[in-house]
């Protein structure tokens, strides 16, 4: 008699668990510098042209886990975005990545649901470590 094989198998790979992170600021080089080193690290980005593309695809893009915005963008800002992705109940965190460095625009942000706040220039290694403390693990 042969015996059934185990569906509890060790010698099966593990699911591969990639984390897909919302990259929303008008700046393509901005996108693009974001993309290098998240994508580089194993997370699967998706982007945004302005606040309004990012609401969208918060509502519509299964899977996300992150999303990090600009605040200074056409049509829509990010804090915009961000108190109208709450009032849509979106439960997606979002990190502020950004140039603007003002208390005052830092509370506005926290009190409308932003989960932190990044000054651009973004040095690689913060923007990882922010990353990670969000979405709670390195991706695969």
């Amino acid at each position: 008699m042969i015996p059934e094989p185990s569906s509890a198998s060790s010698n099966q790979p593990k699911p591969r668990i990639v984390k897909r992170v919302l990259v929303i600021d008008d700046s393509t080089a901005v996108r693009q510098l974001v993309q290098s080193i998240l994508g580089g690290a194993g997370y699967d980005i998706v982007e945004a042209v302005d606040g309004l593309d990012g609401l969208e695809k918060l509502r519509s893009v299964p899977g996300l886990d992150l999303a990090l915005c600009d605040v200074n963008m056409p049509r829509m800002t990010g804090l915009e975005m961000v108190l109208e992705a709450q009032r849509a109940g979106v439960t997606v965190p979002i990190l502020m990545l950004t140039t603007e460095g003002q208390p005052s625009m830092i509370r506005d942000a926290r009190k409308a649901g932003a989960k932190g706040w990044i000054v651009k220039p973004v040095k690689p290694e913060l923007l990882l470590i922010a990353v990670e403390k969000i979405v709670g693990a390195k991706a695969a």
